[in-house]
């Protein structure tokens, strides 16, 4: 059952996540910059940002050890960044840090090992009903690979208030991702995937 899920998921989600999200985050992204990918995986969407946008260098850090990431990767502890302060130009979660429990520490970390911006992809609920959405898309999304979903979504407001608190201040930032073709989009996407580019101010 999880087989076939995975195979369906990979083929009428994955790719399509993966141009969408290369394409939307190289839009934000300046030119000529490092980019430190935590959470990298096997480094797809990364990687993808990279050729479409050539003068972008990225190298990534996971928790987990990886038989082949398309980008040059380090393993780490999951909170403590093997970067000196300041050493990139770019630090990017996407979506990372709903799988975690300790964000804001993470957020802090990467404003720590940013020289200026940081770029984020998440999800944000304003109902029960978007969280409730959000926990099947992370169970089908993820559960076939083994990654462990403990569904730390949050709302809007916490987001800000994180952002706030690390001294970052909001640079763009939409919830308009067409991640999934229609009639899907009506009920997977809306307003509940965001992708925000922040700055140390």
């Amino acid at each position: 059952m999880l087989g076939l899920l995975k195979k369906v998921h990979h083929n009428n989600v994955f790719l399509r996540r993966v141009s969408v999200l290369s394409e939307s985050i190289a839009g934000v992204l300046p030119d000529n910059i490092t980019v430190l990918d935590v959470g990298c995986g096997d480094g797809t969407i990364s990687s993808t940002i990279q050729n479409k946008k050539k003068e972008v260098k990225y190298q990534g850090i996971d928790i987990m050890p990886r038989p082949a990431c398309s980008i040059p990767y380090k393993t780490y502890d999951g909170n403590h960044f093997p970067y000196e302060d300041a050493s990139v130009d770019v630090v990017q979660f996407v979506d990372v840090l709903h799988h975690t429990t300790n964000i804001e520490d993470l957020i802090k970390e990467a404003a720590r090992t940013t020289k200026e911006y940081i770029v984020i992809k998440d999800h944000e609920y304003g109902s029960a009903l978007d969280y409730q959405i959000l926990k099947f898309m992370d169970w089908v999304g993820n559960a076939p690979h083994g990654v462990k979903v403990i569904y730390n979504f949050k709302d809007r407001s916490y987001w800000e208030k994180v952002f706030a608190d690390a001294g970052l201040e909001i640079v763009s930032y939409t919830n308009n991702i067409p991640l999934y073709p229609f009639p899907f989009n009506m009920v997977f996407g809306r307003k509940l995937h965001f992708i925000a580019l922040l700055k140390k101010k």
